[in-house]
């Protein structure tokens, strides 16, 4: 059985940090488990984690959480087997400084990542551990895949900042010159799509977006393979529902509820498939599968 998490997409109120929650008992319970001190009949090795953050994803996008018109077995299963938070705090409800909230631990005040970070940002300092610094001094392979948005300058991207293995986006996939509101702004810089760190999609178009969230999964069920005989931590910040809003052709009208929908279907197939990856390596028993919501949804 698998120990899971399911987290309801967090609210836009008053700042009380259910990040440091996910760090604590992601450190704490890695801690256990290299220290020996996990009870005897539990395995000899610290468990994995697997973390999946969406972008924007509202409250009641999933079930149980909400009643959609459309079914998300995959996320239902996670609140089935494990637990499910239907009240918590994010300490800012944007891009940037949530996400360098649920990596450091610590409050935007200290770190000073505020709002949605634009290109050429230095995003989160340095000097702020990441669970991927912390859990690779633990033995942990570490990998991201999804959107990063805490800076894309050398000493800030994936591969400096504790991740053995990393691809994306470097920010929020409306950050391109199809911005619909400000595109001369934000067409200045294109939107890339990185691998390792190398850029191996220079320019992302509307024939690349719909494959992300594709392209994310392949990478976590390939990634989970070849670290299922040691203990591994697994980042997956999806680029969807954020807006604009794409799907793969497999999904596409499939919900019946509109773009919107196939892309939450789509999401949750990708849930499912990180799922049963875990299942076929044989480490599904020893594994907690956290997922969340940067922020709640977008009102553009």
């Amino acid at each position: 059985m698998i120990v899971a998490c399911a987290f309801a997409s967090a609210r836009k109120q008053p700042p009380l940090s259910a990040w440091r929650f996910v760090v604590v008992i992601g450190v704490v319970a890695c801690w256990l488990g290299c220290a020996g001190l996990c009870p005897a009949h539990a395995a000899p090795r610290p468990p994995n984690f697997v973390l999946i953050l969406l972008d924007d994803s509202g409250w009641g996008d999933f079930r149980p959480f909400g009643q959609p018109a459309y079914r998300t077995p995959n996320v239902e299963r996670l609140a089935a087997e494990g637990c499910r938070f239907e009240n918590f705090y994010v300490p800012q409800a944007i891009c940037s400084a949530s996400r360098a909230a649920l990596l450091s631990g610590c409050y935007p005040c200290r770190t000073k990542v505020f709002g949605a970070h634009p290109p050429r940002a230095r995003g989160l300092d340095p000097k702020f551990a990441t669970l991927g610094d912390v859990l690779k001094t633990r033995g942990y392979a570490t990998a991201v895949f999804g959107k990063w948005h805490i800076g894309d300058q050398p000493e800030t991207r994936p591969p400096a900042r504790g991740f053995d293995e990393s691809c994306g986006l470097m920010y929020s996939n409306d950050m391109w010159e199809f911005h619909p509101e400000n595109p001369a702004f934000w067409g200045k810089w294109p939107l890339q799509f990185w691998n390792n760190g190398l850029v191996t999609i220079e320019r992302v178009t509307h024939d690349h977006q719909p494959l992300l969230t594709t392209w994310y999964t392949e990478r976590a069920v390939e990634f989970i393979q070849r670290h299922k005989d040691a203990p591994f931590f697994l980042y997956v910040p999806h680029a969807m529902p954020h807006v604009p809003l794409f799907c793969s052709e497999k999904f596409k009208g499939k919900s019946g509820a509109g773009l919107y929908g196939d892309v939450m279907l789509e999401i949750d197939w990708s849930v499912g498939e990180i799922l049963k990856a875990l299942e076929a390596a044989g480490v599904d028993d020893r594994t907690l599968v956290i997922m969340t919501s940067d922020n709640g949804p977008w009102i553009s």
